[in-house]
């Protein structure tokens, strides 16, 4: 696997799972659509900012692991790989039982009134506490590891590749608050995503399962 091949797999999971509502998307629809548009942008640059630091955290920790133990790092990525296995089914069964797998669109967020700045707070703050984010770092990153690649740096770039997906989803927010709240509170629209994200994470993950032993 060259650099840009885990580059564009990892940007086909990464959007996949951006298009699925949850806390952040939440967050950000209801911004644009309670507050300024400077606002929603700076909540929207403040969840991208939790991102980035999660994953950057979440390489910091694989480097380490793999110096310490290749035995660990392994174990690592089949957990991994598991874990995706595991939330794509879990999107598909939800989606034919009528709820979205890991939406959250009506989650309630605090009022927060005031500046653009603190707009960006309550974004990273939200992100930063939520430990999805760091599971979901945990479980990816070292899928998409080419040979001869610092964890550190490779996991830094795939985190700004997430983030430059989740600013294009939250401009599309934004800019169309009407039509994105509309979409969101469409049962059907909401399963086709989590029906084909679920696929996309099982085809990946059951792929790197077979792979793990001759890593």
């Amino acid at each position: 696997m060259t650099i840009l091949d885990a580059v564009l797999a990892f940007a086909v999971v990464a959007g996949l799972l951006t298009l699925v509502p949850g806390l952040d998307t939440a967050l950000v629809l209801r911004s644009a659509l309670t507050r300024t548009r400077s606002y929603a942008w700076a909540t929207a640059l403040g969840v991208a900012t939790g991102a980035m630091v999660w994953g950057v955290a979440a390489a910091v920790g694989i480097s380490a692991m793999l110096t310490a133990s290749e035995l660990a790092y392994r174990v690592l990525t089949t957990a991994g790989a598991a874990y995706m296995l595991w939330l794509g089914i879990s999107m598909i069964r939800a989606s034919f039982r009528g709820g979205p797998g890991t939406g959250a669109t009506g989650a309630t967020t605090p009022e927060v009134p005031g500046s653009a700045w603190r707009g960006w707070l309550v974004g990273a703050g939200t992100n930063l506490l939520n430990p999805k984010v760091g599971v979901f770092y945990i479980a990816t990153i070292p899928q998409f590891l080419p040979p001869d690649t610092s964890p550190l740096l490779m996991g830094a770039v795939l985190a700004g590749v997430h983030c430059a997906l989740t600013m294009t989803w939250f401009a599309a927010l934004i800019l169309g608050g009407g039509w994105a709240r509309r979409w969101l509170s469409d049962p059907r629209a909401l399963a086709v995503v989590d029906r084909v994200t679920g696929a996309v994470l099982m085809a990946f993950g059951g792929k790197l399962l077979l792979d793990a032993p001759s890593r």
